[in-house]
């Protein structure tokens, strides 16, 4: 884990921030920058602050403390860092009493989010709390597959929600709470997404953003990759990665094993930012990424391994509820992408998913129709305010500078 400061710098331009973002991992730094885009093209007088990542400081955003390089996902792997998740925590909840921005949006990671929102209204300073911050969040945690009573604390304290997926909505039927659907940005047809499909272009292999999946993950892909390239020794893959520590690891997994590393290249997702990065297929953790490549319709799979303990406690509180772990597969309700998960994903599976992708002429085109069903489903109808217009309108709302 990262050092923490003592503090967290103050805002930089003079008086209460407009907006202050926490986002605690990649996937929704990157959703935050492009609302925050968004709103400062047209406003650039708003004052945005955030605790997120590179993506929403390129964007405008004043940056106060990167999140991203260290997120955790799983009971086990929060436990084990329980203390320096409640200094974090601290520390956030000390520079929203100091500096008073006018709202915070709450991007995802609900864990940490929720668990904020709450402090902020239990001292008084949210509006529910009979403050005067407005307290929004935007991606609706995934009540619909588990911990659904998280629906009437989010009613307690929230303004409003935003969410990506047209069925989040109902979920909320049976509260009070302000929720709309702001669809998804990455199917914005001006959306630049970080992957696109070409016949002819290297395999991606993503195994993740976070060190501790990745170490799980990556082995498998590896093993994977060297089956393939058997009966395919032409191909080259592409992994793109984080940058420290995901790097690191990555490097190590590959020198222990240099004859299933032979044609691939690590790539930093800061590389290729604004230039997609072509392949031909995919095998890929879930998570965003899976996302990205079922709208640029790259065939493929999903892999996950998770820690056993991590896996047994969702599987129980999960209850079967859901089918499918991959975003595209549980909004298509199909195998939009086959998942490999825990036990299941093997190498000599993941190989032969692969080799079917160039072997198969069917699988690309049943890719591309899933590809246009998914754009169409994740676009608001016209004239339905998108994300940035939700914010912009609920900050008028407040009188600040919308």
């Amino acid at each position: 884990m990262p050092e923490l400061p003592a503090a967290f710098p103050p805002p930089e331009k003079p008086g209460r921030p407009d907006i202050l973002f926490v986002a605690g991992e990649h996937s929704g730094d990157e959703l935050s920058a492009a609302v925050i885009a968004k709103m400062l093209a047209k406003n650039p007088a708003l004052k945005i602050a955030a605790f997120g990542g590179n993506d929403m400081r390129a964007a405008g955003a004043q940056l106060l403390f990167d999140m991203t390089t260290f997120s955790a996902v799983g009971f086990v792997e929060v436990v084990s860092n329980l203390s320096f998740y409640k200094k974090l925590f601290a520390r956030i909840l000390a520079w929203v009493r100091e500096h008073r921005p006018r709202a915070v949006c709450f991007t995802d990671f609900p864990g940490m989010n929720l668990r904020l929102a709450k402090a902020l209204t239990r001292e008084g300073l949210s509006r529910k709390g009979g403050g005067d911050i407005a307290l929004f969040h935007y991606v609706s945690p995934q009540i619909w597959a588990w911990k659904a009573h998280r629906r009437f604390e989010m009613e307690k304290t929230l303004d409003s929600l935003g969410v990506l997926f047209p069925f989040e909505v109902k979920c909320y039927e049976d509260t009070s709470l302000d929720v709309h659907f702001v669809g998804d940005p990455f199917a914005e047809p001006d959306h630049v997404l970080p992957v696109r499909y070409e016949a002819g272009a290297p395999v991606l292999l993503l195994p993740g953003s976070r060190p501790k999946p990745v170490a799980r993950i990556f082995p498998v892909l590896l093993g994977a990759w060297k089956i393939f390239r058997e009966t395919h020794p032409d191909k080259r893959a592409v992994v793109l990665h984080p940058g420290e520590p995901v790097r690191s690891i990555l490097q190590e997994l590959s020198g222990k094993n240099p004859e299933a590393a032979r044609g691939i290249e690590l790539v930093p997702v800061d590389a290729a930012a604004g230039a997609p990065q072509p392949a031909s297929a995919v095998l890929m953790s879930s998570g965003t990424m899976s996302r990205s490549c079922s709208l640029a319709g790259v065939p493929g799979a999903i892999l996950y391994r998770a820690n056993p303990i991590t896996w047994a406690l969702g599987s129980y509180w999960v209850g079967g509820r859901i089918r499918y772990l991959g975003m595209a597969n549980i909004l298509l309700d199909r195998d939009v992408y086959p998942e490999f998960l825990q036990k299941d994903a093997t190498p000599e599976k993941l190989a032969a998913r692969l080799s079917a992708c160039f072997d198969d002429p069917k699988i690309l085109e049943t890719m591309r129709r899933d590809r246009d069903e998914l754009r169409a489903l994740l676009r608001p109808a016209p004239g339905t305010p998108d994300a940035a217009e939700w914010l912009s309108g609920k900050l008028r709302e407040l009188g600040a500078r919308g």
